[in-house]
C-alpha cells in the first residue's frame, strides 16, 4: 500500500476499505477521534466489568437460595453487558459522523440503562443476601 493512500481511499482492487459512512464529511480532529475512542473502550471495559460480575455470580454464589433467581440476575447483568457493547459502538459511530458533518454530539440513553440496571441487579442481590443471612438467623 502506498504510504500516502489512507485507508479511505480506493486500493489496488478500486474497492474502498471501511464503512461508506466514513467517506462523507470532513476527518475531524485526530484528537477528538481519539477522545471519541477512549470513551468507546471505557463503555467496553464497563461492559467487560458487568459480564465478569454476572459469571461470577454465578459461578460462586452456591450459598444464594433460589438458584433459579441467581441465575436470573447474572444471565441478566450478562444481557447488560452485550447491550452496553452494541450501545458503545452505536454510541462511537452517531459522534464520529457528528463530528465528521460538524452537528453537535448526540445524546445516548446509554447511561440511563445502566443506571436502571446496575442497581436493580444491586438490590436483588440485596435481597438474595437478607434472605440468606435470616435463614442462618432461624
Amino acid at each position: 500500500m502506498d504510504p500516502d493512500e489512507d485507508s479511505t481511499s480506493p486500493g489496488r482492487s478500486g474497492r474502498s476499505r471501511g464503512p461508506g459512512w466514513r467517506r462523507l464529511g470532513e476527518e475531524p480532529d485526530y484528537r477528538f477521534t481519539l477522545a471519541n475512542e477512549r470513551t468507546f473502550l471505557a463503555w467496553i471495559r464497563t461492559a467487560l466489568a458487568v459480564l465478569a460480575a454476572g459469571v461470577l455470580l454465578e459461578q460462586f454464589a452456591a450459598k444464594l437460595q433460589p438458584p433459579l433467581a441467581v441465575t436470573a440476575i447474572a444471565a441478566s447483568l450478562c444481557v447488560t453487558a452485550a447491550a452496553l457493547c452494541a450501545l458503545a459502538y452505536r454510541r462511537w459511530r452517531a459522534n464520529e459522523e457528528a463530528m465528521r458533518h460538524k452537528r453537535p454530539l448526540p445524546h445516548s440513553r446509554t447511561l440511563s440503562l445502566l443506571a436502571i440496571a446496575i442497581p436493580v441487579a444491586c438490590l436483588a442481590l440485596i435481597l438474595l443476601i437478607l434472605g440468606l443471612r435470616a435463614g442462618l438467623l432461624a
